[in-house]
């Protein structure tokens, strides 16, 4: 039997509690300095889980709290669907946050305030919004007793910004029967929307892009080896001198545009909606279309790989033996190897490549009956709005859930204005979300968990 249609007042309280979650989140600061020292990172992570699990006990739930290491829980909880045969939907959520430094900020990065109808703090899009979507939606399964056409795992991760170690990537290797059952996921950073000018009409039409694919992760150091002498003496092996080759080297190299199918999809649907082509040759000027997504697009066109640290020296005076740089490299689908031997040739004969984490590339099925059950969910809450695949620049938990065969897909459905320039908030200075977006994304949820 399908899950009933919420009531007006089941529905007022779903787009609430899903406001008044993010909040909450928000204001436990769940920051995440990477690696596993108790002295680098707060106990913001634990505080969270143990909310999630409050709010969940609150309706009748029991969820399983499995931690990796002391302080690093993950939440999950599973509502039986009516075709227990069919594989289980995964919907999850990381519930860490990347660094805040409140001098930069206008608000208190943790003080989750409404502003002009936005949820300000850092996690508002990433992702502590969808949490509130997801906690918002289980809730509501359980009050009314309903089951859905599947199992369901709703699902909380710790460490996603760390590459997911201590997270999802630690349950799949350590607890894979956790999972047991799922086939599909949801998460963070697809669903939300873009605007377009409609080609004849002359109005503008939103394009929900849900994320079918997303590059592959290398985390590393290029380490220079050199002699260590005194600082007055002329050093033809300096360390320093060394990496800072290897860095340029890196940097100049101009890695080449390749259109993968999923980029290709989301160019030809903008083209198909708005009658503005693309030109392989100046795609430059076809990404202003884009709008709030640009950014996220336009990482998704070749490689890279940026450096994002330097350590060298101990004594102004002292050349040192060793210097280091941490870099951070994307590799579209399939490039993993031919990617990191280029950066092994690029750094030089004298400079190390040590990779310090990877995280595979994804690429799921553009067409499938979840894709078709997400896109039938936009529309009935936005008629007449379109849906797009594309490919994603950064990376989610999908990742390690590959491993285990688990299709994942990015809907953390959000209405936005078409101003609002969406992918920079991620890791940026006053990150926030509209309130109004966060309401949409739950009613979506629901409708999507109804038909699934």
């Amino acid at each position: 039997m399908p899950i009933a249609a919420p009531t007006a007042d089941e529905l007022t309280v779903l787009q609430d509690e899903a406001v008044r979650f993010t909040r909450e989140l928000i204001r436990i600061d769940t920051t995440n300095f990477g690696g596993n020292d108790p002295a680098t990172w707060g106990k913001g992570e634990r505080e969270a889980a143990e909310h999630v699990v409050v709010l969940l006990r609150e309706v009748g739930l029991e969820p399983t709290v499995i931690e990796s290491a002391p302080g690093r829980p993950s939440v999950m909880v599973t509502i039986s669907g009516e075709d227990r045969s069919r594989g289980g939907l995964i919907l999850h959520g990381h519930l860490d946050v990347v660094p805040a430094r409140a001098e930069d900020w206008s608000v208190d990065p943790f003080g989750a305030e409404i502003i002009d109808g936005m949820i300000h703090g850092r996690g508002a899009v990433d992702m502590k919004d969808m949490v509130g979507m997801i906690l918002a939606v289980a809730r509501h399964l359980a009050r009314t007793g309903q089951k859905p056409p599947r199992d369901l795992m709703f699902a909380f991760f710790a460490d996603e910004e760390n590459g997911s170690v201590w997270g999802a990537q630690w349950l799949v290797q350590n607890h894979p029967e956790v999972f047991e059952g799922m086939t599909e996921a949801i998460s963070e950073v697809g669903g939300y929307s873009i605007t377009l000018p409609e080609k004849g009409t002359g109005q503008d039409v939103r394009a929900y892009l849900v994320q079918t694919a997303e590059k592959g992760l290398a985390w590393g150091r290029l380490r220079a080896h050199g002699r260590a002498g005194h600082g007055s003496v002329p050093n033809d092996e300096n360390a320093i001198v060394r990496l800072a080759r290897a860095i340029a080297a890196i940097d100049a190299h101009d890695f080449p545009i390749e259109y993968i199918a999923s980029v290709r999809a989301l160019f030809d649907g903008i083209t198909e909606i708005t009658g503005t082509g693309w030109d392989e040759q100046d795609i430059e000027s076809f990404l202003p279309l884009a709008g709030g997504a640009r950014h996220f697009v336009s990482g998704t066109l070749r490689d890279s790989a940026n450096l994002t640290m330097l350590s060298g020296g101990y004594k102004v005076n002292v050349i040192p033996q060793t210097a280091e740089a941490g870099f951070d490299c994307r590799f579209l689908p399939g490039h993993q190897e031919e990617v990191l031997a280029l950066l092994d040739e690029l750094s030089g004969e004298h400079v190390e490549l040590i990779i310090d984490h990877v995280g595979v590339s994804v690429d799921s099925p553009r067409e499938s009956p979840l894709v078709e059950a997400m896109t039938s969910a936009v529309q009935a809450e936005d008629p007449g709005s379109q849906v797009l695949p594309y490919c994603l620049s950064a990376g989610t938990d999908n990742k390690p859930l590959s491993a285990l065969d688990i299709t994942g897909y990015g809907f953390a459905p959000l209405q936005l204005p078409a101003d609002l320039d969406f992918a920079p908030l991620f890791h940026g200075v006053d990150e926030r979300v509209p309130v109004d977006a966060v309401r949409f994304g739950a009613r979506v949820l629901l409708r999507l968990v109804r038909d699934c």
